[in-house]
């Protein structure tokens, strides 16, 4: 049977048989071969949905947060690079910006610092006690460092540590230029641990002027724990080294520190005269008296103490410039002291022991020379010095001891009147002071 169907063709609609219509020939429309999907494994289909989730909740809260973003800096600085508290890759770009400024290359700051920074050799005489009795003498070599702080008209002064330049016959300068020069005293105060020495501008030739600097001091009162720190000097005497650190702590107690050559910084009741700046650049013996700087090159400290020990490290201490300033100007403001020719020599005439710092403490008594006896006929007495009295200075120089006393008289002639500081005491048993001026004698009392 004929399979009729309906086409719609020239004239209308129509339903014919297989066959031809007018000019026209009509084909049955072929069928439509479905091929059969293969259904997908239901893991892929999982693992497909899982991935396509991602991307679109990802892509949602990128926008989100964009939006956000745009929303927050309209009402600040505008500025898209703007770090927030939270935003935690910005926040390790920030230490790692703080890090390098403590870790960067302080190259520069060392050439300019360096040529205010000096050596110094100490040359003495060390008197030993041999088993049966007698006395021997030996020459010691010890070595420190000082800064350049000033230049007058005739000397360029330099300041050191006291124990640096202590009992000295001979001091020799060494300049950024490894020329060297002998220095004279100025002034010291044992108690501060402090000393200015000066060099002659006439002994130290053109090129090294040219070479050489002033430093520049800085303010320690602004110092905060963790700036950066630089510690330059003349470590184990082997010439200038730098080493570098931070503040770790600021108003150390010095009588808790054990100094390098010992340092004393209490007063009689025991009490701190000066505070220690503790720092974790590396500060060795022959770094004391050098410069502790800060990241503009200011001497901000002079390395003075290191304690040491098998069981502590990474612990350096410095005396904070600010604390000493006024002591270092009165030092630079004395006589620069040239010792005497024995026979010339000035004495005092009077017979003493040492108030150590144990006494001073026990007796309440000021540390120096107790006088036990006055020679008639010298100096003293006609000064007026009574037995009982405690010689503490002269010439505005700190002695603490006998000995010291005696060596700060070898740069005074006899027949030259010279200040005399004493302690005299007081019926409520404190101890009164008064200066003096002593002409001192022409022979050994």
């Amino acid at each position: 049977m004929d399979e009729k169907y309906n086409y719609y063709g020239p004239s209308g609609y129509h339903e014919e048989s297989n066959g031809t219509y007018g000019n026209f020939q009509y084909v049955p429309p072929k069928q439509e071969v479905v091929k059969k999907k293969k259904k997908m494994p239901k893991l892929v289909k999982w693992l497909l949905m899982a991935a396509l989730f991602g991307l679109v909740s990802g892509s949602v809260f990128l926008g989100v947060n964009m939006i956000g973003n745009r929303l927050l800096n309209s009402n600040g600085s505008g500025n898209g690079d703007v770090i927030s508290p939270g935003d935690v890759a910005g926040n390790n770009a920030m230490l790692t910006r703080t890090s390098s400024v403590v870790t960067s290359d302080v190259s520069g700051i060392v050439e300019e610092v360096m040529p205010s920074v000096v050596s110094i050799t100490n040359m003495s005489v060390q008197q030993v006690q041999s088993y049966f009795g007698g006395i021997s003498q030996y020459n010691s070599t010890s070595a420190g460092t000082g800064i350049i702080v000033a230049q007058t008209e005739e000397e360029l002064l330099i300041v050191t540590n006291y124990h640096v330049i202590a009992g000295s016959e001979t001091l020799t300068v060494t300049f950024c230029d490894n020329t060297n020069v002998e220095a004279d005293v100025k002034g010291s105060d044992s108690e501060y641990d402090i000393a200015v020495i000066a060099v002659p501008l006439s002994d130290i030739s053109e090129e090294t002027m040219s070479k050489i600097a002033v430093a520049k001091l800085g303010d320690s009162t602004q110092l905060k724990v963790g700036e950066p720190a630089i510690a330059i000097g003349n470590a184990l005497g082997y010439g200038q080294s730098v080493t570098t650190g931070v503040i770790s702590a600021i108003g150390v107690s010095s009588s808790t520190v054990n100094s390098e050559q010992g340092m004393g910084t209490s007063d009689a009741d025991g009490e701190d005269t000066v505070k220690l700046i503790q720092t974790d650049a590396a500060i060795n013996p022959g770094n004391s008296g050098g410069a502790l700087v800060n990241a503009n090159g200011e001497v901000i400290a002079i390395n003075s103490a290191k304690i040491a020990g098998s069981t502590v490290e990474g612990m350096g201490y410095a005396i904070p410039i600010s604390d000493v300033s006024d002591i270092i100007h009165n030092l630079m403001n004395q006589k620069t002291k040239h010792r005497v020719e024995e026979g010339e020599q000035g004495y005092l005439g009077i017979r003493g022991y040492d108030v150590a710092s144990e006494s001073s403490r026990r007796y309440n008594m000021p540390t120096g020379v107790y006088v036990a006896e006055v020679i008639d006929g010298g100096g003293a007495k006609e000064a007026g010095i009574r037995k009982g009295n405690i010689i503490t200075a002269i010439g505005g120089t700190r002695v603490e001891s006998m000995s010291a006393l005696k060596k700060e008289l070898e740069y005074y002639a006899q027949g030259e009147t010279v200040e005399v500081t004493i302690a005299i005491p007081q019926s409520d048993g404190e101890y009164g002071k008064e200066v003096v001026e002593v002409t001192l004698g022409t022979s050994a009392e």
